[in-house]
């Protein structure tokens, strides 16, 4: 994303002044960026309302600001143990997105009224819902169930695939028999179905410097599209003919907004990293978000002319390794690291014109290369408005919840 370089001045100097009373490494939330981001995701749902996936915030605050807002609706959690919490909490719309084998997390789920009126768990096979049985423990609560749409493009006629290896259900036929599967079994109830496009949704189209990668991508996703609107189509036919009681359709991600909610078959659309836009967000050409969290490292050495080291920073993203899961030094604007040493467990050396203009003390500002996850090096986010810091809140590693 291209940003004018008056904006990185600014942003720095608010961020030095918000902070100015704290010490880092510390985490912040820009809540102006994080209020404009979630309104243009809500601009691009079309009315149609937004789940919010909790792995991409990891602040319960933050939760709770984002759902009092028009548009967003109910919580994508990713384990059990996190959505039961969450229910116990108050949330009364948790879809978990992934399936689980906590069997301690099933006795409780079976056993709690309002626990099971507020979690849908996630099944793309029927022996989950044996574990499931097996956990039980004597708890008689229904529990609500989404069974999950497998959207991977596959080509040449199957034998080269894109997209996330989740749900082993590719097909309309396939899917309707999960279906068929949970209806007949006793104390259970199929609520939903996710179709999550992770090759369209989280696959950037606008790579900087890769202009022959990002125009295959952009094809890619275009064929993607086309495929799977018609296959979800089918699919929510097929299984509205087994369960007419469905109650949603759950597709998208932050980068497909727009184009999962122009389908009729879908009734709600999942984001979480658009709120935070964290740097492997940047690459598309359908939206541009605001960096709204940054982590700041302090400065503790100067080793030598065009050079600062700082303390820690190694904080690289899950997914597979390479230089785009590493944290951005983005204030002040023009640092880069040494290719020799990246970024480090206890120090990171920082080189660039910029690191003259830095003494010890001072921070440094980095984007996270994806959202929740810089959440787990932090007990805290430093919530700013325009230069101050007016609320500090707890992240979920600050609340004593470190689900994974």
């Amino acid at each position: 994303m291209a940003v004018p370089h008056a904006d990185f001045l600014a942003d720095r100097a608010r961020y030095d002044r918000a902070t100015a009373h704290l010490d880092a490494p510390l985490a912040i939330v820009d809540l102006d960026a994080f209020d404009a981001n979630a309104d243009d995701l809500v601009r691009r749902a079309h009315g149609k309302p937004i789940r919010v996936a909790s792995k991409s915030v990891r602040c319960r605050a933050l939760l709770e600001r984002v759902l009092a807002r028009p548009g967003f609706a109910g919580i994508m959690s990713f384990t059990l143990e996190e959505s039961l919490w969450l229910a116990a909490e108050g949330f009364d719309d948790v879809l978990l997105a992934y399936p689980s084998a906590d069997r301690a997390g099933f006795a409780r789920l079976a056993a709690d009224p309002k626990l099971a009126a507020a979690v849908t768990v996630m099944i793309d096979s029927a022996e989950q819902l044996e574990v499931v049985d097996a956990a039980r423990d004597g708890g008689r609560e229904e529990i609500r169930v989404c069974v999950e749409l497998d959207t991977s493009l596959r080509l040449l006629g199957g034998r080269v695939r894109v997209g996330a290896r989740r749900s082993p259900h590719a097909t309309p036929a396939a899917l309707a028999e999960l279906a068929r599967s949970v209806r007949r079994r006793p104390g259970f109830r199929l609520t939903g179905i996710m179709a999550y496009e992770g090759h369209i949704a989280g696959v950037g189209d606008a790579l900087a410097g890769r202009p022959g990668r990002s125009a295959a991508i952009r094809l890619m996703q275009a064929a993607a599209k086309r495929e799977l609107a018609a296959r979800r189509a089918e699919a929510v036919r097929a299984v509205r003919s087994v369960a007419p009681e469905l109650e949603f359709v759950n597709g998208g991600g932050t980068g497909s907004v727009q184009h999962t909610a122009a389908e009729d078959a879908v009734t709600e659309i999942a984001a979480g990293s658009g709120l935070y836009q964290p740097r492997l967000f940047d690459n598309y050409t359908s939206f541009r978000g605001r960096p709204a969290a940054l982590f700041a490292q302090p400065v503790v050495r100067r080793p030598s002319p065009g050079v600062v080291t700082v303390l820690g920073g190694g904080y690289p993203a899950s997914g597979a390794a390479g230089a785009d899961r590493l944290p951005v030094p983005w204030l002040p604007h023009g640092l880069r690291y040494d290719p020799q040493e990246g970024p480090g467990e206890v120090q990171t050396p920082l080189m660039g014109a910029a690191a003259d203009g830095l003494r010890v003390g001072d921070k440094v500002w980095f984007r996270h290369a994806k959202a929740g996850e810089m959440c787990e090096r932090f007990d805290v986010l430093h919530l700013v408005e325009g230069d101050r810091v007016t609320e500090s809140v707890p992240t979920y590693r600050g609340e004593g919840r470190t689900f994974l």
